[in-house]
């Protein structure tokens, strides 16, 4: 027992009968079990109880033993002086202040189906895919299980990306740049991709983003590619960085992306080029995506993206190899779709929009479940998962829940631990 786990079954009413009767034997009914409290303070806030006849409002405190009152030093602390019920796992320990003040003490002991405490034991003990493993049943997932994850998904993301707009004085368009670059970067990558972004100011990328080389020289020279050049092309890129910098005064910055570990088809040199010829080749990107309504538009804008014809023969510098353009895959666009755009637009218009959640849904929908090793396991537990609203759920679901062991927080969980 715990007593998170207590608290849990007390705000749900989990208990074999509500007959409950205080260590003294008085009659104790719960009128309202009060507002679960997660903060400091009491557990329970405003609660509601009827001792021998008389009816008392206030707040009720939950402890494992009777002792932890003291243990917690409630005693000099005043926002537990106004506590109607003491309520405890097991009682060891009469404490003569609640005693005094007439505070009833309940023992939730005989109350608490012996199983569900068994099966939570168990939970947070397991060592598997989802605690629940063993006991998990398709028919416990809830209705508009996955609706309600990524709308929790997206109020998230939509916070950072706030804390972002802060930063850069409610720019949306030079916070979609930022954004594409970190999905750009992909998972080795990201956070070096974003830092590349935000040491340009946005009205530069505005003003050289018609002349592809110099955006992407731009990026190429950040990264600390250029100082040595090993061709005639990169002696090309290297005097159009040293130009746009001179121009518009660029600090002396180098990031270095990362190689190792990846792919040829994402190295970080194709993966600049390409975001280069994205904001290349749509000079109103962030409208175009604003007002994009179907997923049909948003893959009309990444399909022709392609790195330059320099990296047609080439994956590093200097390099040759087998000729073949550098398109965008569907899977990547899907990825930064998922991860970028979709956020994006919901932050844009969450307030404005009244029907932008049930928008959302739709996108998701229509874009393709990914192929991951957490989606695969879900399947092997029954789960059919045929669009990107249930994979991007249940990937919420398992980083969230799941490997925090969050099982009393898991509607599904809920479901489980209930039944006998």
């Amino acid at each position: 027992m715990t007593e998170k786990l207590l608290q849990y079954l007390w705000n749900y009413k989990v208990f074999k009968h509500f007959d409950f009767k205080d260590i003294e034997g008085n009659s104790v009914e719960i009128i309202h079990f009060g507002r679960w409290n997660k903060d400091a303070g009491p557990d329970f806030f405003d609660a509601k109880v009827k001792i021998n006849g008389l009816v008392l409002a206030g707040n009720i405190e939950l402890h494992i033993r009777s002792s932890d009152w003291i243990f917690h030093h409630h005693s000099e602390n005043p926002d537990y002086q106004n506590i109607i019920l003491h309520v405890v796992f097991q009682h060891d320990l009469e404490i003569q202040e609640l005693s005094q003040k007439n505070v009833s003490t309940l023992e939730l002991n005989d109350y608490i189906d012996k199983d569900i405490l068994w099966k939570y034991e168990k939970l947070i003990h397991e060592n598997q895919f989802i605690a629940c493993e063993s006991i998990f049943n398709i028919n416990k997932i809830p209705v508009h299980f996955h609706e309600e994850n990524i709308l929790k998904k997206l109020e998230e993301k939509s916070q950072e990306l706030e804390q972002s707009l802060a930063r850069h004085k409610n720019n949306f368009e030079a916070v979609l740049f930022h954004s594409l670059a970190y999905s750009f970067g992909l998972k080795i990558n990201a956070s070096i991709f974003r830092q590349v972004a935000e040491s340009i100011d946005f009205t530069i990328v505005n003003k050289i983003r018609q002349n592809p080389h110099q955006l992407e020289a731009l990026l190429f020279g950040i990264s600390g590619w250029l100082e040595h050049p090993k061709d005639d092309q990169m002696k090309i890129w290297k005097r159009e960085f040293e130009f746009v910098k001179a121009k518009f005064s660029i600090p002396d910055l180098k990031l270095h992306p990362k190689f190792l570990r990846l792919r040829p088809p994402n190295f970080p040199t194709l993966r600049l080029s390409q975001l280069a010829d994205l904001y290349s080749k749509h000079q109103n990107l962030f409208s175009k995506i604003i007002s994009a309504q179907h997923t049909e538009q948003i893959y009309e804008i990444f399909t022709s993206i392609k790195a330059s014809e320099y990296w047609d023969s080439h994956f590093n510098f200097g390099k040759i190899s087998k000729v073949q353009p550098k398109t965008l895959s569907k899977d990547f666009i899907d990825l930064i779709i998922l991860n970028t755009i979709l956020p994006l637009k919901y932050t844009y218009h969450r307030y404005h929009n009244e029907e932008i959640a049930d928008e959302m849904i739709d996108f998701y929908q229509n874009i393709p479940a990914e192929k991951n090793s957490v989606i695969q396991n879900w399947k092997e537990l029954g789960i059919k998962v045929t669009d990107a609203l249930e994979s991007q759920s249940l990937i919420y679901h398992h980083k969230n829940s799941c490997e925090e062991k969050n099982c009393l927080t898991c509607s599904i969980g809920f479901k489980l631990l209930k039944e006998s």
